[in-house]
């Protein structure tokens, strides 16, 4: 019997590690995930465990190998963004993960942007919200004036996707998607590193930027550079949808994006927590973010405890106008209300008027209420809850294609389902 040819994904959340493969109709016919424990760093704060992920992306590789009704073509990574591995001259990790959370000293960041210009005027440029660690190009400032010793032995610092890559291929590359997420790395305007990257010496310990669909002979078989998760996740719909839209994509964080939306961002707009991101092609994609998953389970938390009730019970209401005796349900439709609200201001920020759909995926397009009030809030727009197996994987997958599939791509990759207002 023939094998069935696939590819390995290896989609790396904050919390949830995960292996998909997909064949060649990008059905995923294996998947595992772990959560793994995290460590601290030499300040005692919480980070990613770089040696357990490794180990699981090794034993999941040999996992895949056990399975004989498989012939792996290729692999690819996406992983969450604004996080560095500082590597050595053989590729090894000398320094912990640090959580893109960790609070930043201001003085530094301050030092930083009065030397280019202030902050306004460093953020426009590098299309960054100050966001402190989660602009990761300033992890590297920070290392270089807090820690100029081991920045010294700094070989490359490479986003947690192409160390993923690195580990299989023992190449190192930059990739655009990681490079243009809040980094404050990259200067939007003239579509390269920013001035500070070349003057503060921090150009050379940034690997050769590499095309996002490069792949690299390994032992295993190709192996794509990887991708930003927030990127990858874009991909299934810029290739199957030609009109303008906006996808919110969920979980953690809400992020609002809009492909179609050229104009340059505004200091309103920084203020507000838009920034932009670059797709898998180099194009900016205008987006906004809101914290709005991490609101939502604090908040179900709380309401589940004053009412004496699971958080279970909320997983799967469906909206009710008329809401008769049933205090939690109304409580949390009331805070879904309010969520929703803040959401519309969001998407609001990177809305165009040609946008005539809204498709939202991850977590907030299985929540029933989310849905119907969006819809509601939306009544000139046709708003969607997009459902495809695991939209960064897919993306992942989608971006090496030619690399690896013999068919032609899917033209139902995302399946929909439409929300009318009520």
């Amino acid at each position: 019997m023939a094998k069935k040819p696939v590819i390995a994904i290896f989609d790396v959340g904050k919390t949830n590690k995960k292996l998909c493969l997909f064949d060649e109709d990008y059905n995923i016919v294996f998947e595992k995930s772990a959560q793994l424990k995290e460590i601290t760093d030499e300040d005692g704060f919480p980070c990613e465990d770089v040696d357990a992920l490794e180990s699981f992306i090794f034993n999941s590789l040999s996992d895949v190998g056990e399975q004989l009704e498989f012939e792996l073509k290729a692999i690819n990574f996406s992983a969450y963004g604004a996080s560095f591995v500082l590597t050595d001259e053989r590729g090894h990790a000398i320094a912990p993960l640090y959580n893109y959370l960790k609070p930043y000293p201001e003085e530094l960041s301050q030092k930083l942007y009065e030397q280019y210009g202030g902050k306004e005027q460093f953020s426009a440029e590098t299309a960054s919200p100050a966001l402190g660690s989660l602009n990761s190009g300033l992890q590297l400032f920070r290392l270089k004036n807090e820690r100029p010793d081991l920045f010294k032995k700094l070989k490359y610092a490479l986003h947690l996707p192409q160390y993923l890559s690195s580990l299989l291929t023992g190449h190192y590359y930059s990739d655009i998607t990681s490079i243009g997420c809040h980094t404050a790395l990259w200067d939007f305007r003239t579509n390269d590193y920013h001035q500070w990257v070349k003057q503060e010496g921090i150009l050379p310990k940034l690997a050769p930027i590499q095309r996002s669909d490069k792949t690299i002979n390994s032992r295993y078989c190709a192996v794509g550079i990887g991708l930003h998760d927030s990127s990858a996740a874009l991909i299934p719909y810029l290739e199957s949808f030609k009109e303008p839209f906006v996808l919110i994509s969920t979980g953690t964080w809400s992020i609002s994006m809009n492909p179609f939306n050229h104009s340059p961002l505004t200091t309103a707009e920084l203020q507000q927590d838009c920034l932009c991101y670059l797709s898998y092609k180099g194009a900016p994609v205008k987006s906004s973010r809101l914290f709005a998953g991490h609101e939502h389970d604090e908040t179900v938390k709380q309401i589940a405890e004053q009412f004496h009730v699971s958080p279970v019970y909320f997983k799967n209401l469906t909206f009710d106008k008329n809401l008769d005796n049933d205090p939690p349900t109304e409580a949390y439709q009331d805070f879904m209300r309010k969520l929703v609200q803040k959401q519309v201001r969001s998407t609001n920020l990177v809305l165009t008027n040609d946008v005539k759909r809204i498709f939202v995926d991850g977590g907030f397009s299985h929540n029933e209420i989310f849905m119907q009030l969006l819809a509601n809030a939306y009544p000139g727009i046709n708003v969607y809850a997009a459902s495809m197996a695991q939209a960064s994987a897919l993306g992942a997958a989608i971006c090496i294609h030619s690399c690896w599939n013999t068919k032609p791509l899917s033209k139902h990759l995302v399946q929909l389902k439409h929300y009318k207002p009520i």
